[in-house]
């Protein structure tokens, strides 16, 4: 048998025995749930049977078991693999509805606060530390022109019109493992961001990092598009596996949580850019502006495909039901 061991990365996750405590939840749970023979990851216990150890120098390491037979993918090969993930994620979420006790703990405080990354982003404008914000006006009155538009879920979860679920929160597709042979997806990894959130959020980022073939950081821009059959076959995996336990509100919401995911991480890379590059790693000085340009490009074909992509939401929802 084989094992993965990780050490947590604690300038990012600032409550390593929070985090450690929210992942050996969920993964006991899920393990309890699955009737299904796919796979749950297995944390394996310390010696003294902690779920987790901390050495010497106050770092923080976990084991799981190596799930053989199964790999996984950086960009998304075909439509197939993205309505495979999909299904995945969906069932992921689905499976986390019940689980007992309290209330998971925020392993990174405000992740998907859109008005809280919009006040981050003013903050970082008004001040202008590195003097950049002249080489981004462009980018900058985009951002603000967007801003009531990007609370909008913010807003209907307050209103309690979409309620609060456990999510996963990074739904790219090198999160979810793929079995060799069948080329079925199998297992949801990477489960430090898995805490309170809203469900949308989740779809949108698989529609943000799914559906363009280009890179994040892709400089010719009419390369980037939001590409419809890939769309489609979210929205078909996804909600194969979510129908019966979203609300109409939450599947009215689900083109729209593409655009604002991409507004809000066009956003974080542009409030990056203005602070310094102090959060996403960088090659060069211009990575951020030119990641945040990206973000914002395949932001602007989602709005222009949005009325057709919010028709094949209700389409598929409708169907389903």
């Amino acid at each position: 048998m084989r094992f993965v061991l990780q050490r947590i990365n604690k300038s990012v996750f600032r409550d390593p025995a929070a985090l450690m405590d929210n992942v050996q939840r969920v993964t006991v749970h899920l393990r309890e749930r699955n009737s299904t023979g796919l796979h749950s990851l297995t944390l394996v216990p310390t010696v003294d049977g902690d779920h987790f150890r901390v050495d010497d120098s106050g770092e923080y390491w976990r084991m799981f078991r190596f799930i053989e037979g199964a790999t996984s993918f950086d960009t998304v090969p075909s439509p197939a693999h993205a309505r495979e993930a999909a299904r995945q994620f969906g069932r992921f979420q689905a499976m986390l509805a019940d689980l007992p006790g309290p209330r998971l703990r925020e392993t990174i405080p405000h992740f998907h606060d859109t008005p809280f990354r919009y006040a981050t982003f003013h903050e970082a404008r008004e001040h202008d530390l590195h003097h950049r914000s002249k080489h981004c006006m462009p980018e900058i009155d985009w951002a603000l022109a967007r801003e009531d538009c990007a609370a909008l879920l913010s807003r209907l979860h307050e209103a309690g019109e979409i309620p609060e679920r456990i999510t996963h929160n990074d739904t790219k597709i090198n999160n979810v493992l793929f079995d060799v042979e069948s080329g079925k997806a199998i297992c949801v990894i990477d489960l430090d961001t898995v805490m309170p959130g809203l469900a949308p959020h989740d779809f949108g980022d698989l529609v943000r990092t799914a559906t363009s073939p280009a890179a994040e950081d892709e400089t010719e821009l009419q390369k980037i598009e939001m590409r419809m059959d890939y769309f489609e076959a979210l929205v078909d995996g996804y909600l194969g596996a979510t129908a019966g336990y979203l609300t109409e509100a939450e599947v009215e919401s689900l083109a729209l949580a593409g655009k604002i995911i991409t507004i809000e991480t066009g956003l974080r890379f542009l409030t990056d850019y203005l602070s310094g590059d102090s959060y996403f790693r960088v090659d060069s000085p211009e990575q951020n502006l030119q990641r945040c340009r990206a973000q914002f490009a395949l932001a602007d074909s989602i709005d222009k495909q949005l009325a057709e992509m919010q028709r094949v939401t209700s389409d598929a929802y409708h169907r389903l039901q």
